[in-house]
């Protein structure tokens, strides 16, 4: 990945911009901005035309009728936030200026053909709702370019037959495809190989906003386990607590939708972060990578000075005469704890003092 090429070692932070440009090279101008100043290594726009990947009668989400105008479909509201060529040849150059990564999701074959032939960006985001799409799969896989795969609304079969036809298409240009040469592709040494350096899958819960209790982020370890690939969230919840628990569980990548201002009219807007909202976010993540730490316990660094003061030792209690036996009531524990550990407090019991001791003197034998 552009910034973080170790994607296992880092947290690798995708701000999804997808349609919440309005339709506005300045408002997408805007959105990358935000994203560069927020620290995210990757912002992600959409790339489709609208009349090849939704009929005239598809109706809207719930969540769409509630954002947008009730007269009108799904392909018009999504027809108004295509993004041409030259927008995104803008954007990337935009992206460029800023130092931070383009990315984009194409739900069309000639979306893929843009973004990978003429555009040569360096990887494609799959969306939830194509992960049973075979032939739009394929045509990706063939691409040779590296994924990241979400997988809201799937289950572990729907993941695996996925895999398989990306296996397939990187492993074969032009042989015949089929389900039985998909599972094969998959199970074989070579597929796996071309999986595990070539894909990534998103957790993901696809509604807007995703209710905390339906979120799940234990699946994450259950893919993990299943399939032993780099797992990651796409998050739709509101706030950003949840990709930061992702974090601490071991997502590899985060994605989340951000915004310019959440009033503002679209059908992604609502269940996005703002601006600070986005750079808290990502100052936490990065706040709690650091944190995870390396799972060996030992002192820290910055502990070992403290040890001595935080700690105790053994003391005279009152003043203890040379020959004198050492006793519960003339050993006390106190700090500092640079003498005797007071682990060896029975072993020091009914033994002789070699020396005079005073009060809160530090016991040495």
């Amino acid at each position: 990945m552009a910034k973080r090429e170790n994607r296992h070692k880092s947290v690798y932070i995708i701000a999804e911009a997808g349609v919440n440009h309005n339709g506005s090279i300045e408002m997408a101008k805007q959105l990358i901005d935000v994203a560069a100043h927020a620290g995210a290594d990757a912002v992600k726009f959409q790339t489709f035309k609208a009349e090849k990947v939704i009929s005239r009668h598809a109706p809207k989400a719930d969540y769409q009728k509630k954002t947008t105008a009730e007269t009108e479909s799904q392909l018009e509201m999504v027809k108004k936030l295509e993004l041409d060529e030259a927008a995104h040849h803008i954007l990337i150059e935009h992206c460029q200026s800023r130092h931070i990564e383009f990315l984009s999701t194409p739900f069309d074959f000639d979306s893929i053909d843009l973004l990978v032939q003429k555009l040569n960006l360096p990887r494609l985001k799959i969306p939830s709702g194509e992960i049973t799409n075979g032939p739009y799969l394929l045509h990706i896989a063939r691409t040779g370019k590296p994924v990241i795969l979400s997988t809201g609304m799937s289950t572990l079969g729907e993941i695996e037959t996925a895999l398989g036809v990306l296996a397939f298409g990187y492993l074969s240009k032009n042989e015949q495809p089929s389900l039985e040469k998909f599972h094969d592709a998959y199970c074989s040494e070579a597929g796996r190989k071309m999986i595990e350096e070539k894909v990534i899958l998103l957790h993901c819960t696809t509604e807007y906003p995703a209710p905390f209790e339906e979120v799940n982020l234990r699946a994450m370890d259950t893919m993990r386990a299943a399939f032993g690939l780099p797992i990651g969230l796409s998050d739709h919840t509101l706030g950003i607590a949840v990709p930061i628990a992702a974090v601490a569980l071991g997502a590899a990548v985060i994605e989340k939708h951000f915004t310019l201002d959440c009033n503002l009219p679209g059908p992604d807007h609502k269940a996005s972060l703002e601006p600070e909202e986005l750079k808290s976010m990502v100052t936490a993540i990065r706040q709690v990578e650091a944190a995870l730490g390396n799972g060996q316990k030992m002192p820290a660094p910055s502990e070992w000075k403290n040890r001595e003061i935080a700690r105790k030792s053994l003391m005279a209690a009152r003043p203890i005469q040379k020959g004198e036996l050492f006793t519960e009531d003339n050993i006390a524990i106190k700090r500092p704890g640079a003498g005797l550990s007071p682990m060896s407090y029975w072993s020091s019991l009914n033994r002789k003092a070699q020396e005079n001791y005073e009060v809160d003197e530090m016991i040495a034998e």
